[in-house]
Formats: structure tokens, C-alpha cells, sequence
């Protein structure tokens, strides 16, 4: 019998990409954080039924670089929890599907997938889910100020707060601050209003019909910014001992506010927020600056868009101390084009913080370095952010376009998706020798 072998189907065989040796790996590293059980996600990617079912998807959002999300350009500065495929990595996943996505040998790989030890999250000491609120479909952004009361057996030291939007692609943001209250002080923390409908900041008033002062009137130990939620985010611990406080037994967490984006049909909403306790102390807290709109330092020219324009606006500000950079979050709203931002140092070199090239709305990530940067009392740091307000811009609310602007009302800038923002919120401590080699990887 003569037995012909065909050595480029041999070479071909050899080469083939299959699901369990190629595809899930990347998965694993980019998509599954997102692509899971009450992830961001639309639809989960933990298994080979669940891939093979989403193949053409996989292979037309990774070819053009929709997927992974990463808006910050990584050839200018680096972040812990980066999402990015090689060239290669994206010719594997196009050769798997144009070969119709072998599965390979799913023995060899955990199916489900797991999400990577790195990512692994301890299990929250309290978990607390909100009433569930409806949003009506009126095309009109919406604002909420939330009471969050919870009592705790003991004191404690808090590392870290969670928030995990109901509806992703419907929170534009939250942002909480945590009220703790000394039993003396307080006879109880569930009196008063749970929710209050607002179309901007809270005012006095809204604090008040809440029940959110000390009985006598005074103010309770605040923690302003304990948690934020923008688009995209995701949950990141710092290293024990680095951030937290510590907290009475008597606490009211409130979002001040939640705002949920314009919508055409109604909605509802229930989110979750999750604690994490623990028993060091938190031997060094973090601060926050926050440059240009509600923040410290001035926008320049001021904060307006003219029709068919396309404009660059700046802010600065001069550092007062040595400080430490932890997390860093820029923030525009729909007509943001490109983000920049970067420290010019006393010496007269340039350190790079983050660079932006293509705005996306819908990913507004808290990026936090891989260690801390060190910045010297006198530097510089220097944002500057285009604006598109012409109709090429997909985003645009309005057509034809329309002045888009800050918007300054009481209590503040205007939150509304079709108004504009421009922020870059900073998280620092105090500077200490060798606090750059401190690594802030998971």
C-alpha cells in the first residue's frame, strides 16, 4: 500500500490555532475581568461555548482595536491592569476564526475560565444593595442624592469601598462620601430622607431633610471621595496601610450624587456597594487635588465651545510639597477629543503622566501607577484638552452643532452629559524617601 504524506498539511496542522492553547490565554489576560458574571460586560466569554458563540464579534471589535478598552497611550506613561494585544495576538484570534475556532484540548484549561490571581478580589466584609430606582425615558439627564445607612458591630478600620453600577451603560458616575457618626452624637442613622431627585449638586437643604448632621447640628467625620464610579472603572486595592480610615460603628455612606444619562425608553437601576474592612491602620492616608471644573485651579481660556469649532483649553497648578502619585482620572464629557497631562519638575525635565489621543466617553478609567511617582515641591502639572464641537464629532449632542460650554450653577458646574466638563482629580500622599519604589501592582 503506498501512504503519501502531505507535509503542508502536516506544517498547516502544526500551525493551527485552537481555543484552549492560544485564545483563552488572551481572554484570561484582557477580556474575562469585563466578560464575566456581573462584570461591565454584555455578555460573558468564561467558556468555549460562549467564545465560539461571539468568534466573529471577537475577531471585528480586536481587529480594529475597539476591544480591549484602553484609552491611555502606552508609549507615553504605564498603569497597573493595562488591556492591549500585539499584532500577533490579533492575527491568532483572526486565523481561529477564519479556521472555524477549533476548540483544541478544553482538558488542558480551566472551564470556566477563572479570573487571574492577580485580579482576585477578597470577599467584602459588608455588602449593601440600593432600592431599586427608576429612570425615566425622557431623554433627560437624571440626579440623585442617596442615604446609604449602615451600623457595624465595632469600630473599625475600612480599607477600601466598592461601587458596582446596576446598569453600566446608564450611571455616568457617582460620587460618595462616607459619614461616621459617634454613638453619643447620633441616636440613630436611618432617620430621614433615603432618596432625593436633584438636577444638580446637593444643597444645604437636601442635607438636612436627610437627617445627615449630629443631632446637635454639628458635622460627623467625613470622607470626602471615599468612592467614585465613572464609566469603565474598575475596582482597584492599594497596599495595606496606604489609604482608609477609620470608622465609627454609626455610618451613612452618600452618593452625592449618582447621575444616570439621557435615555429614550424607562429603566430601572440597582446597584450594589460593597466594604472592605480590616484590622491595620491605615498608617497613611491619601489626598486629592482636583484641577480645572469644581476644582482648584482655573481653566484657560474659560470652559466654551463655540459651533463648528474644535478648541484646546489648559489648567495648571503649582505643587506645594513633595508629593507621591498614586491614581490619577481625567475626565471630559462628549465633546472631549484628546487628554494630556504632565509634570514639568524644578530640574527642567518633563514627567509624563498620561496621554489620551482618542477620548472615548464611554471609558473614564481611575489609572493608578505601577509605583508611585515621585513629584518635587515646585513642579508644574500641566493638563491640556481638545474639545470637537463640529459635526464630524459622533458624539456630538446636537445637529447641528450647538455653544457647549461649563455651565455654572448653584453649587457648582453643571453634571450634565450635555454640558461639558474638564477634570483631572489626582490622588497623593505626602512624599517619603522611597515611596517610588513601592510597587501599588495587586
Amino acid at each position: 500500500m503506498l501512504v503519501v504524506i502531505c507535509f503542508a498539511c502536516k506544517k498547516q496542522q502544526n500551525n493551527s490555532v485552537n481555543y484552549a492553547e492560544h485564545i483563552a490565554p488572551i481572554l484570561l489576560e484582557n477580556c474575562i475581568s469585563c466578560h464575566q458574571n456581573g462584570g461591565t460586560a454584555p455578555f460573558e466569554l468564561l467558556t468555549y461555548k460562549q467564545a465560539f458563540r461571539k468568534k466573529k464579534t471577537i475577531a471585528r471589535v480586536t481587529k480594529s482595536r475597539y476591544m480591549p478598552p484602553w484609552p491611555a497611550n502606552r508609549n507615553y506613561s504605564h498603569f497597573v491592569g493595562e488591556k492591549f494585544l500585539t499584532q500577533n495576538q490579533i492575527s491568532m484570534i483572526q486565523k481561529w476564526v477564519n479556521h472555524g475556532a477549533p476548540a483544541g484540548n478544553l482538558k488542558t484549561i480551566s472551564q470556566p475560565l477563572r479570573v487571574p490571581q492577580r485580579l482576585d478580589k477578597p470577599k467584602p466584609d459588608l455588602v449593601i444593595t440600593t432600592d431599586s430606582i427608576k429612570i425615566h425615558g425622557n431623554n433627560r439627564d437624571t440626579f440623585f442624592i442617596i442615604k446609604l445607612p449602615f451600623e457595624l458591630p465595632n469600630d473599625t478600620f475600612l480599607r477600601s469601598i466598592e461601587f458596582v453600577a446596576g446598569e453600566h451603560n446608564l450611571v455616568h458616575h457617582m460620587n460618595g462620601h462616607l459619614l461616621s457618626y459617634q454613638d453619643q452624637k447620633k441616636k440613630s442613622v436611618f432617620n430621614g430622607e433615603k432618596k432625593i431627585t436633584t438636577q444638580t449638586d446637593a444643597f444645604y437643604e437636601d442635607f438636612i431633610a436627610m437627617d445627615l448632621f449630629n443631632d446637635d447640628g454639628s458635622k460627623p467625620q467625613r470622607i470626602h471621595s471615599a468612592v467614585n464610579y465613572l464609566p469603565g472603572v474598575e475596582h482597584h486595592f492599594y497596599p495595606n496601610g496606604i489609604g482608609g480610615a477609620y470608622i465609627k460603628k454609626k455610618n451613612v455612606l452618600v452618593f452625592n450624587d449618582i447621575h444616570f444619562g439621557p435615555i429614550p425608553k424607562d429603566l430601572w437601576d440597582q446597584s450594589i456597594v460593597k466594604f472592605y474592612f480590616t484590622d491595620k491602620a491605615p498608617s497613611r492616608p491619601t489626598r486629592e487635588i482636583m484641577m480645572g471644573t469644581n476644582g482648584v485651579t482655573p481653566i484657560k481660556p474659560s470652559l466654551q465651545i463655540p459651533p463648528d469649532t474644535i478648541m484646546k483649553f489648559t489648567s495648571q497648578a503649582i505643587v506645594p510639597e513633595d508629593m507621591s502619585i498614586l491614581t490619577i482620572n481625567p475626565h471630559m464629557h462628549l465633546l472631549g477629543k484628546s487628554f494630556r497631562a504632565f509634570c514639568m519638575l524644578p530640574n527642567g525635565d518633563t514627567l509624563p503622566l498620561i496621554d489620551i489621543p482618542r477620548w472615548d466617553f464611554r471609558w473614564q478609567y481611575f489609572y493608578t501607577f505601577k509605583k508611585m511617582q515621585k513629584v518635587p515641591k515646585g513642579s508644574i502639572i500641566k493638563l491640556e484638552a481638545y474639545f470637537d464641537n463640529t459635526s464630524e464629532n459622533k458624539w456630538n449632542p446636537f445637529d447641528p452643532p450647538q455653544w457647549i460650554g461649563e455651565r455654572i450653577e448653584k453649587g457648582g458646574a453643571s453634571m450634565r452629559t450635555t454640558d461639558e466638563m474638564l477634570q483631572f482629580i489626582i490622588t497623593w500622599m505626602p512624599y517619603l524617601e522611597g515611596d517610588e519604589e513601592i510597587s501599588l501592582l495587586p
